[in-house]
């Protein structure tokens, strides 16, 4: 006989049990892999701060599978040498992109497009020679960029009319000789501006740049220094000591070009005046309109050495004309106080002497009776 609770019911309950535990763990893996995206081969992710590392791999284009949500890319130290517009167009909740340290030398108009919640930008130590105007127009909300290292020789205008939230800007070691100040103006929110280690020609056309300079150092901005390399007299001068007298030259000649573009255009002025027209017999000679080009007087600039030694000569003038004012008062006021002393001892003196004048009244009285 079977033992009570030995039966084939009571032997299949486990069995049926082990099977329901299974088809939900099986789901529950099913549901977890659908709601974790994969990550790209060969980088690290983390599902926490929902960042991609995908560094110092050796990567010559970007990983096709970078889940949606990423909020941080990591693509530094890599081979990258181009970029195509849709790399990151499935990235909108992207916030911070480094793409340092790589081969970049062209941006696409529109490869930053899609991140409207970008907030850092790097591109640090790259081939970079020309940005698109348009290029950061997308990202109203970036903060840091990092141009440096780069071979930017000019800015376009525009670059940062669509960043007012950015704070920090960085464009040390480029090829940057000179910048526009309404580049830079848009940039409400700036506090760090790097513009060292550039070959910087102070010259006029540096002029406009330097009074934003002075207005962004005015209300508490950072800037390092800008070392000039041309011209010769100011190479390793910071610009921003550089005396607004230097200068000067620069709104000469443009009243120079403003009153020669009032002139009333003429015939155009060759080299080689052409042979006159010999006049019909009977007729007076037309005199004819020269056409002999004008010699222009080129601008010399002021010499920078007369300009610092004109500064210090009427420096030393002024301290010497101040001291001598100084010395004058000071012998003015010495001068007074002796005579209000000795006037006061006068007075004391003249009841014990008697007056004078009847003394001299009375001998003139003895006189004229003898």
């Amino acid at each position: 006989m079977l033992a009570p609770g030995s039966g084939p019911e009571q032997r299949t309950r486990p069995a049926l049990q082990w099977r329901q535990v299974s088809w939900v763990a099986c789901w529950i893996a099913l549901y977890a892999a659908e709601a974790l995206p994969a990550c790209p081969f060969s980088c690290r992710c983390d599902s926490r701060s929902l960042e991609v590392d995908c560094s110092g791999l050796g990567l010559t284009s970007v990983p096709p599978d970078v889940p949606a949500a990423t909020r941080t890319l990591l693509l530094l130290n890599n081979k990258l040498s181009a970029l195509p517009s849709w790399a990151f167009a499935n990235l909108s909740s992207l916030q911070r992109l480094d793409l340092s340290n790589n081969f970049l030398d062209q941006l696409p108009r529109a490869v930053f497009g899609d991140l409207a919640n970008l907030t850092e930008l790097q591109l640090r130590n790259n081939s970079i020679r020309t940005l698109d105007r348009d290029l950061l127009q997308h990202a109203p909300l970036l903060r840091h960029l990092d141009l440096s290292i780069n071979g930017l020789a000019q800015l376009p205008p525009g670059l940062f009319d669509g960043l007012p939230a950015l704070r920090s800007l960085s464009l040390r070691s480029n090829r940057l000789q000179n910048l526009d100040r309404l580049t830079f103006e848009p940039l409400v929110s700036l506090q760090l501006l790097q513009v060292g280690d550039n070959p910087w020609e102070c010259d006029c056309n540096l002029r406009e740049f330097k009074h934003w300079m002075e207005w962004f150092s005015y209300r508490g901005g950072r800037l390092d220094q800008l070392a000039c390399t041309l011209p010769k007299e100011l190479r390793g001068k910071d610009m921003r000591m550089v005396p607004m007298e230097m200068f000067n030259y620069c709104s000469q000649l443009e009243d120079e070009n403003s009153s020669a573009g009032l002139d009333i255009p003429g015939p155009p002025c060759t080299k080689a005046s052409p042979e006159p027209a010999k006049p019909k017999p009977g007729a007076e000679p037309e005199p004819e309109p020269s056409t002999a080009c004008p010699q222009k007087q080129r601008y010399r600039p002021v010499s920078v050495r007369r300009a610092i030694g004109t500064v210090i000569i009427a420096g030393v003038v002024c301290g010497v004309v101040c001291i001598m004012m100084v010395v004058a008062a000071a012998y003015g006021c010495i001068y007074a106080s002796l005579m209000a002393k000795y006037h006061r001892e006068l007075k004391k003196r003249q009841p014990l002497m008697g007056d004078p004048e009847g003394e001299h009244e009375d001998q003139k009285q003895i006189s004229s009776v003898a």
